[in-house]
């Protein structure tokens, strides 16, 4: 029997922020290193001054990272994810240098070398509220308590929660959120839609392929 499988889509052009959700190929521990983390952290901070987008929230986990960020001055956030993920696989995929080499992963042969270091998909949820923002960045801090990683959310470097809680440098910089604009026509009138920072000209943009 043939599966047919529903087109992911994407809503962007709105100048709403996105919270994407992205995982290790198979959720294997590729970022289950302090290297890899640190390394990891330095990337976004380089595509934002290239693609020109706000970064308010992030957590980096060992299997999967989750973003907070807002929509590019071109293109969309897939393309900003796609050269994220080609950038860290490329580092995923080398070793530190040792007496001038730089050696591969050590897997035990070419036939156990993962074909990806990513998932193809990523999750991405429109974030227009308030209330949306403090939910996602309250569930990205505590990602590494429920994984008995830490005790708390400060013991965890590779996240925005400095930033927020205690006003200090994380290990990216983050956007701090502006007074939220008028709120869009939405099925709850009540909440404040809240725009990323950077004030971009508004262009749609249709349904990106995953």
């Amino acid at each position: 029997m043939r599966v047919i499988r529903h087109p992911l889509r994407r809503f962007y052009g709105r100048h709403d922020l996105h919270f994407v959700t992205f995982s290790c190929y198979r959720r294997r521990p590729y970022l289950g290193t302090a290297r890899a983390r640190n390394r990891f952290v330095r990337i976004p901070h380089e595509l934002r001054q290239r693609h020109a987008f706000a970064l308010l929230g992030y957590v980096v986990m060992p299997e999967h990272v989750h973003l907070l960020i807002g929509e590019p001055a071109k293109g969309n956030p897939c393309k900003v994810l796609q050269v994220l993920k080609q950038k860290v696989s490329r580092f995923l995929r080398t070793k530190a240098p040792r007496h001038g080499q730089q050696l591969r992963l050590p897997f035990a042969s070419e036939a156990d070398e993962p074909p990806a270091s990513w998932q193809r998909h990523f999750y991405d949820f429109n974030v227009w509220s308030a209330e949306k923002v403090l939910e996602k960045l309250e569930k990205m801090y505590d990602n590494p308590v429920k994984r008995k990683l830490v005790s708390h959310p400060k013991d965890w470097p590779w996240s925005s929660w400095s930033h927020y809680a205690k006003r200090e440098p994380d290990l990216i910089a983050i956007v701090a959120l502006e007074e939220p604009a008028p709120p869009r026509e939405n099925p709850h009138p009540e909440t404040r839609r809240v725009r990323h920072p950077n004030s971009f000209q508004r262009v749609r943009h249709p349904p990106c392929a995953p």
